[in-house]
């Protein structure tokens, strides 16, 4: 769940709260994730501002696009497999909650609020011991491109080399902007400056306007296994934006004022990213499911398992 107030997770206990269960899911007392790095505690739908307002049923179809990919693995598989501290079930623990919110009657608030209270606990979570944190909004990015390279259509967008080796080091933005992959067949289309296709990188989709008045969708498929390096905190940090001012068009707009100096500050983030198009709805998520807007939440799923639904306190500064 991603619409969200509060900072707090919502993770299953169906089976805990049956006195016969065999297969806790969630957090046991007494087994509640208590690191460095992630906090756990119990919680109650009381503490969770704006709950009893917002509108829960449209939580549902991206609890249920997620339970696609759940319903694929194996019953004894844990829900996600690289989550450690704390026990969020395994995949027979999950399937029932799936298939009962697949059951639910589309738009039904209250049969949705039902759901998740009789099935969820909500659990606070805090990093660090810290409960406030930096939320960072994602939107898929629209530009003018083309299928084919002419007029102002210069700057090419690649699909994944075939000699790109997983988690080896390959060719650096700087090397393939100097064109190291020209004329290899890999371009799927073209946009306006090689800035458009910074962005596009940096939100790892977009939706490409093409001259006939058609679109098409891309979306991530590889990367060149090099480090990030957050060139738009520079910026700022430099002074270049001042912060009171700082946002995405701000970047844009210094990229497009300075050209040389752009060109010089993106070969500062090695990191470049290879795309391949999307017929259909989008974008896609880490798990494979399409994106629900403004419902639709990235997690670190070293601590919060893909699929559990979330909910999440945020404010604009």
């Amino acid at each position: 769940m991603s619409k969200a107030r509060n900072g707090f997770g919502l993770l299953a206990v169906g089976a805990v709260l049956a006195s016969c269960a065999v297969h806790p899911v969630a957090f046991e007392p007494g087994r509640i994730a208590n690191t460095a790095q992630l906090s756990l505690a119990p919680g109650s739908y009381g503490q969770l501002a704006g709950w009893s307002s917002d509108n829960i049923a449209q939580v549902l179809p991206a609890f249920v696009k997620s339970c696609d990919n759940i319903a694929k693995e194996h019953d004894t598989t844990p829900l996600d497999p690289n989550v450690t501290g704390a026990n969020f079930g395994m995949v027979r623990d999950w399937r029932p909650l799936c298939q009962q919110a697949a059951a639910l009657p589309a738009g039904d608030n209250a049969a949705a609020r039902r759901f998740f209270e009789s099935n969820f606990v909500p659990v606070l979570v805090a990093s660090k011991g810290n409960s406030k944190g930096l939320f960072t909004g994602y939107w898929e990015v629209e530009l003018d491109g083309s299928r084919t390279q002419g007029g102002p259509y210069q700057f090419p967008v690649y699909r994944r080399p075939p000699d790109l080796v997983d988690n080896k080091p390959y060719l650096d933005r700087g090397a393939i902007e100097d064109g190291a992959l020209a004329g290899k067949g890999l371009e799927i289309v073209w946009l306006k400056s090689a800035d458009d296709v910074f962005v596009l990188q940096m939100q790892g989709s977009g939706r490409i306007r093409l001259p006939d008045g058609g679109a098409m969708r891309l979306i991530y498929q590889a990367n060149n296994n090099q480090p990030f390096v957050n060139i738009a905190q520079m910026l700022m940090d430099d002074g270049s934006i001042p912060a009171a001012q700082f946002s995405e068009s701000a970047v844009r707009a210094w990229m497009r004022d300075n050209p040389d100096k752009a060109k010089e500050l993106r070969r500062k983030d090695p990191l470049y990213v290879f795309f391949q198009e999307r017929k259909g709805d989008g974008p896609v998520g880490y798990q494979g499911a399409v994106l629900t807007a403004e419902r639709s939440l990235a997690v670190d799923h070293k601590f919060i398992p893909l699929g559990a639904p979330l909910w999440l306190d945020a404010h604009d500064k």
